[in-house]
């Protein structure tokens, strides 16, 4: 816990500095209104009236309720809505009384107030399902649990407050969302797995295989001309900002962003094999320690590879439905866009993971063979790991 006790106010100071900095960013205040800023909550208090509507050829139950207003101007003030007489409905589920609902209220030129269903709050079970999640995370990892949700908290501010703003004020996406996943990463490792040198190699690392997967990624989006204008809402939000956004930047950010997640868990499990091994074994030579540590990296390469498709393919799941639809004609589907880009976001993003576990196991090796000739470098730089002190 020695080296803990300096690095908290270390993150601390690199928390302050990047605050001053995302401080700074400030939004157009104009460009277009807010999303869901006509959307309100309210209560079903009585069902009118309900029965079946045909809708185009389509059966389907409509239901008519009364509800409360619970927020906004019209706060307590009783309105009629509808819920699948005039629009398909997605859902098998009724409303019933007492369900928290969000409505859109507009007025008419004739100022006549019409309120529109638009969804169910969900609030309250998702608040639930996090809390589960965080007492499940603490109770399993204890100390480190409660460092991994401060992570997770970081994360989120980093993507939100830097990475985001930085991109909607017309920066490169591409350069914003490697120089934010570094310090995202960066911050993250110490925070979750103490000032140690295998955090040290694996941080080092994650920085080498993230400007190599943005090369990689600019090189095979113009290579195959790709231009990030696939995504239908990414075409909806150029058209609601005022300044321009570059869509392929946009694109090679996201393949970035995309890939942090399983690039954490790859870099830090790489980084601790090769640690252990040294540690159980001083006498390894780099040869001997880097294909004992490779034999580790392939098979969880193999498995890392194969999640990170996975995570992409039920993301796309309506896309991919597009194939079978295709009748066999894959080779003409695959040239669209929207197809396209998710192909080289995938190959990109698992190639960004197979070069990691040589960069990192060459990195950490570096850094276990020399932890033994530290000396008093090591109050600086940390022990091995956790548990391991010289």
């Amino acid at each position: 816990m020695k080296y803990r006790s300096w690095l908290f106010p270390f993150l601390v100071l690199i928390a302050v500095v990047l605050y001053s900095t995302f401080a700074k960013v400030e939004l157009p205040g104009e460009g277009f209104a807010t999303i869901g800023s006509d959307t309100v909550r309210a209560e079903v208090i009585q069902i009118i009236e309900e029965g079946e509507i045909d809708m185009g050829g389509h059966t389907q139950k409509y239901q008519v309720a009364r509800v409360n207003i619970l927020d906004g101007q019209y706060k307590d003030i009783p309105m009629e809505i509808d819920y699948g007489k005039r629009q398909i409905r997605s859902d098998d589920y009724d409303l019933a009384i007492g369900d928290k609902v969000m409505v859109s209220i507009s007025k008419t030129p004739e100022n006549v107030i019409n309120a529109y269903f638009v969804d169910y709050v969900r609030t309250t079970p998702m608040l639930w399902l996090a809390g589960i999640f965080a007492i499940s995370i603490v109770f399993i990892s204890r100390w480190k649990g409660v460092g991994a949700l401060l992570s997770m908290a970081f994360s989120l501010y980093v993507i939100i407050g830097y990475i985001i703003p930085h991109i909607l004020l017309g920066e490169d996406p591409l350069r914003i969302s490697i120089i934010g996943s570094i310090i995202l990463l960066g911050v993250t490792l110490y925070l979750t797995y103490g000032w140690t040198l295998k955090t040290h190699a694996a941080v080092l690392s994650m920085v080498v295989v993230l400007v190599l997967t943005g090369g990689l990624s600019a090189l095979f989006v113009f290579i195959t001309k790709l231009n990030g204008t696939g995504d239908e809402s990414v075409m909806f939000l150029a058209q609601l900002m005022d300044n321009s956004i570059n869509m392929r930047g946009l694109l090679l950010g996201g393949m970035i962003i995309g890939a942090l997640g399983v690039l954490d868990d790859l870099v830090t499990t790489q980084a601790s094999a090769v640690f252990e091994l040294h540690h159980a074994n001083p006498g390894f030579h780099f040869r001997g320690l880097y294909n004992s540590a490779m034999r580790i990296g392939q098979d969880h390469v193999a498995a890392t590879v194969n999640t990170l498709v996975l995570a992409y393919a039920g993301a796309s799941l309506p896309m991919l439905l597009l194939f079978s639809l295709a009748r066999g004609d894959y080779g003409y589907l695959v040239n669209y866009a929207f197809v396209a880009e998710e192909i080289v976001r995938t190959l990109v993003g698992s190639l960004g993971l197979i070069a990691a576990v040589p960069i990192t196991t060459v990195v950490a090796i570096f850094f276990a063979q020399r932890a033994d000739a530290l000396g008093r470098w090591e109050q600086v730089l940390g022990p091995e790991g956790e548990g391991h002190h010289h």
